[in-house]
């Protein structure tokens, strides 16, 4: 039987009596989660899933499916700013069934998302991959990035996948969790220690779900530089354009599917936003993400990522103590924000290998697929 290649139909809202591809679309993200990283721990909820594709002020998503009569059996998400000078289009989720790989189908979904990026006006196309660190595989051949100490199986699927279709390897990301139950009392006594060793001018401030006005335009410009500050490798991800409007938007849409965000900011001198961080508390789940953290170029040497992360840490407490671990993602050759993560108790599980294909490959004839990965 042939397969279709189209893009997903959306109900009006999830629950809704048309609802089914969405609920399969959530569904399918779920057990390749389980296989990418070993926990559906941080797998998006048919709402939020929604919600994503259909955001239209910033970001762009676009999911395209493959049907086999009515039963989905492979996807690919595809993400782009909207900006006027963005050329890069992410290749956010691409995923076969198990019974229906080597047959065509990731190649032909990861040809209709090179499309849409090119029809977008984005000829330039990253993904990822997600591979578990396994002892077991570490005596074979390995592929290492441009920058960093990390490496990933030469003969993985996804890697082979990847370089056949013209794909190079830009980047890999540690892929870390911690547990952080029952850890209140610790992370408050590190954090009253660091704060008894400061005596630079920065102050904290922290909030959960909405910024203060008073913050914004400086916050914003901090998310801007958080698009082009932290190590790239080789990849090309692009400026973000940020301003308030941006910051208002995504605080209502993590209320509109149930996320809690627990926010804290270092302050400099002169009132101005010196770095930030910030975490994503899950609905039903035990999980935390850990988004965004950065200290600006100017104000770095200060020890604030340790001291924003502390204070947001006991924030989490305070907020909500039965979560269980947090997760985070950092360029491998990202070593100061590695060596605050490990002090603090992250340990790497798994790998996120990433991938550019030039404007010009793109274009060419031939496409690339690759293994599961989360949208994370």
């Amino acid at each position: 039987m042939s397969v279709e290649i189209r893009p997903i139909r959306l109900p009006h809202h999830a629950g809704a009596a048309d609802d089914a591809e969405l609920g399969a679309y959530a569904a399918l993200l779920r057990r390749l989660d389980i296989e990418a990283l070993g926990t559906s721990d941080l797998s998006r909820r048919p709402r939020e899933v929604l919600q994503d594709l259909r955001r239209a002020d910033f970001t762009r998503y676009t999911a395209i499916g493959a049907f086999d009569a009515d039963r989905l059996v492979g996807l690919v998400e595809v993400q782009w700013e909207l900006d006027d000078d963005a050329a890069t289009a992410y290749i956010e989720v691409l995923g076969v069934e198990p019974d229906r790989r080597r047959a065509g189908i990731g190649s032909a979904l990861l040809a209709a998302a090179e499309e849409a990026s090119r029809t977008a006006g984005r000829p330039t196309t990253v993904l990822s991959a997600d591979h578990l660190i396994d002892a077991a595989d570490a005596a074979g051949s390995r592929l290492h990035a441009p920058q960093g100490d990390a490496d990933i199986a030469a003969d993985a699927p996804a890697v082979r996948f990847a370089l056949a279709r013209g794909y190079a390897l830009g980047q890999l990301y540690r892929v870390s969790a911690m547990d952080v139950a029952g850890r209140g009392d610790e992370f408050r006594r590190l954090l009253g220690a660091s704060l008894e060793q400061a005596a630079d001018g920065y102050r904290l401030v922290a909030w959960q779900d909405e910024a203060p006005e008073e913050l914004l335009d400086s916050l914003a410009a901090a998310h801007e530089r958080m698009s082009t500050d932290p190590p790239a490798g080789a990849i090309e991800w692009g400026l973000e354009q940020w301003d308030a409007a941006r910051i208002r938007d995504g605080e209502r849409r993590a209320r509109d599917v149930g996320r809690t965000h627990l926010n804290v900011v270092a302050v400099a001198p002169d009132g101005e936003v010196a770095g930030f961080t910030e975490l994503s508390l899950l609905p039903d789940s035990a999980a935390v993400e850990q988004w965004d953290t950065i200290v600006l170029a100017p104000h770095r040497g200060h020890r604030l990522g340790m001291r924003m992360k502390l204070a947001n840490l006991v924030a989490l407490d305070d907020a909500d103590p039965t979560r269980e671990r947090i997760y985070t993602w950092n360029a491998d050759e990202n070593e100061h924000m590695l060596a605050i993560n490990v002090a603090l108790g992250f340990r790497p599980f798994a790998l996120e290998s990433t991938w550019q294909r030039p404007a010009a490959a793109s274009g060419a004839a031939g496409t690339s697929g690759r293994s599961a990965t989360t949208g994370s």
